[in-house]
């Protein structure tokens, strides 16, 4: 059935249309946008949106899970995958990439490989778009949160294993450069169309120079666990900060990165390159309390996520509040702000030519929001997977 948002705002790649309308075809895709007086009629569900915003989906590209689940988990990774998708749309969230590791090469390709049909399958919430890998490919002097009994150097034979068991599903990788065989790894999952970020490294400003000319074209969680800046020592971030075409993810939970320090990557980089995050745990969307993380005890307080130590261990940040936090704190404007986890994550990963911005032929997966981004409605390709209107 068709569905018809009327007397909407409409957040397009290009401009902010006022009294607007978006019709969604039988197929799920967008068939019309722009004035409402220029609409085609067509019968369906008539929705008036009463001056809220309608905006592509948000696309979160890095997460661990959230309300209670932890992607990964082998034994429920089903259930999980089901019960997530669920709960994340609503928050606006139209698709997202699971964020995985494990304790070693096995447990892992044996995870990659369960993940396959299930995504095939879908699900009823949010699309899962594929797979991130963060790790095991990491310096553990910089390990974060990662355990470090889970990083090892880059093994060329294993990482072939994982794409083997992937079979087009891993679309993003972490890995740290200066580690032995990382270039060989890099090469090899280039071709097949994966995109390579760094993080959890020690790489100083010439080492990642080098690593963006040799297919490293994206930061994961930018500031987190990287070489800062310093006037002399400009370090990875200078190097991101001075790029022409690098993209950078931003964790807006203003807790793992100042608001001030946050419009300086905005600003160095514009708003086409900063792709926010939430890099979010099984807390995201509980209350404070004990929590795990990557075999590892995390506690929550006050919405911040740690371990026992102090160490920050991701997040329980939401999307939509990432996207808030960055309007109302930054200061970017909304449309920009909404941009930053819709078409530039689509675009960073691959997915622009079909999600991330609301035009004609593209996929039918929006949200309905307000100023504030309380989220009213998540459809994904053309089904309301969350309503609150």
């Amino acid at each position: 059935m068709a569905t018809i948002f009327d007397y909407a705002t409409v957040f397009t790649p290009t401009e902010e249309i006022k009294r607007a309308a978006v019709v969604v075809s039988d197929e799920g895709k967008i068939a019309y946008v722009g004035p409402m007086e220029d609409a085609p009629y067509v019968d369906g569900l008539r929705l008036d949106m009463r001056g809220r915003i309608v905006i592509p989906g948000l696309i979160d590209i890095h997460v661990h899970g959230g309300h209670g689940i932890t992607f990964a988990q082998s034994d429920t990774l089903a259930e999980d995958l089901k019960a997530y998708s669920e709960w994340v749309a609503g928050n606006g969230v139209a698709a997202f990439m699971t964020s995985i590791t494990a304790p070693d090469a096995d447990q892992l390709t044996a995870i990659i490989e369960k993940y396959k049909p299930l995504f095939e399958s879908g699900v009823p919430g949010a699309e899962p778009l594929g797979i991130h890998l963060e790790g095991p490919y990491l310096n553990v002097e910089k390990k974060g949160a990662q355990n470090a009994d889970w990083l090892r150097d880059p093994v060329v034979a294993e990482a072939q294993a994982f794409l083997d068991a992937g079979q087009g599903w891993i679309h993003q990788m972490t890995m740290a450069p200066e580690l032995p065989q990382a270039y060989e790894v890099a090469s090899m999952y280039r071709k097949a169309g994966v995109v390579l970020a760094v993080a959890h490294t020690n790489a100083d400003y010439d080492v990642a120079r080098q690593a963006f000319k040799g297919g490293w074209t994206h930061i994961t969680h930018f500031y987190n666990a990287q070489v800062g800046l310093h006037h002399r020592k400009p370090g990875l971030v200078g190097a991101v900060l001075g790029s022409d075409d690098i993209t950078a993810e931003l964790i807006a939970d203003e807790i793992h990165v100042h608001p001030g320090a946050m419009k300086v990557m905005i600003r160095a980089l514009g708003t086409d390159r900063v792709v926010l995050i939430t890099d979010a745990m099984e807390a995201a969307g509980l209350a404070d309390g004990e929590y795990s993380l990557l075999g590892s005890p995390v506690i929550v307080k006050n919405g911040a996520a740690r371990q026992p130590d102090g160490t920050i261990a991701g997040s329980a940040a939401v999307l939509n509040k990432c996207v808030h936090n960055v309007n109302k704190d930054v200061g970017v404007p909304l449309k920009d702000a909404v941009k930053m986890a819709t078409l530039n994550p689509a675009r960073a990963m691959g997915f622009a030519s079909r999600l991330g911005s609301i035009a004609e032929g593209k996929d039918a997966s929006l949200a309905v929001i307000d100023e504030d981004v309380n989220v009213y409605l998540t459809m994904v390709k053309g089904k309301i997977v969350y309503n609150n209107l």
